[in-house]
């Protein structure tokens, strides 16, 4: 069973830093895209960064110059370092797995998706 389990979440003030990690387990083959996404409060879910197995990143506008995607290929892992942290950063990070695939299905490609990192970045 895969299972997605983010760390690094906290309370910082406007100008920190914060270090999210996220650590996918199981029976994992490869895994094509691994992101990070976030959803504030009445909000609805939205991109922050991805990153392929190849290492090309993507950036949402907002956050462009500020956090940097990464990830270890062979520890399942995908990280998000975050500078110059703002107010309206403040949301539950989600980490997300896409194109998973496990060594029992190697045909079939996952989706999936951890349980959220609570930021909070106060003024």
């Amino acid at each position: 069973q895969v299972q997605l389990v983010e760390s690094g979440g906290g309370l910082v003030q406007a100008g920190g830093s914060l270090r999210l990690s996220c650590a996918a387990s199981g029976s994992i083959f490869r895994i094509q895209i691994m992101g990070w996404y976030r959803q504030a409060p009445g909000k609805q879910r939205e991109l922050v960064a991805t990153i392929t197995e190849g290492s090309n990143t993507n950036y949402a506008d907002s956050v462009k110059g500020r956090f940097t995607i990464s990830r270890e290929n062979a520890k399942n892992t995908v990280y998000l370092q975050m500078n110059s942290l703002r107010p309206e950063d403040t949301a539950v990070y989600y980490c997300n797995a896409d194109g998973l695939r496990t060594v029992t299905t190697p045909d079939r490609r996952g989706r999936y998706w951890g349980q959220g990192t609570q930021v909070t970045v106060s003024s």
